[in-house]
């Protein structure tokens, strides 16, 4: 678990995640290894929202066809 320290890529982060919520919902993690996994698991939630507010930001300003750059905006669905 202590991948974190090389850098992840988002999918990586998020399977390592992954992977920590399917071993705490077994139920059967002993309180010393729960505590082990929570602590693991908020480090690999942040990378992966860090990467996600980047890949946002990134997306906000985009190349028109002239080069000209332009804002992006997300429409949400209501």
């Amino acid at each position: 678990m202590s991948e974190t320290k090389k850098e992840l890529s988002f999918e990586e982060a998020l399977a390592q995640l992954e992977s920590i919520v399917n071993k705490m919902e077994e139920g059967e993690v002993p309180l010393e290894k729960a505590m082990e996994y929570y602590a693991e698991g908020s480090k690999l939630s942040k990378i992966c929202h860090d990467k996600l507010v980047n890949a946002e930001k990134q997306m906000k300003e985009i190349l028109r066809e002239d080069n000209e750059r332009s804002s992006f905006e997300i429409q949400e669905e209501n």
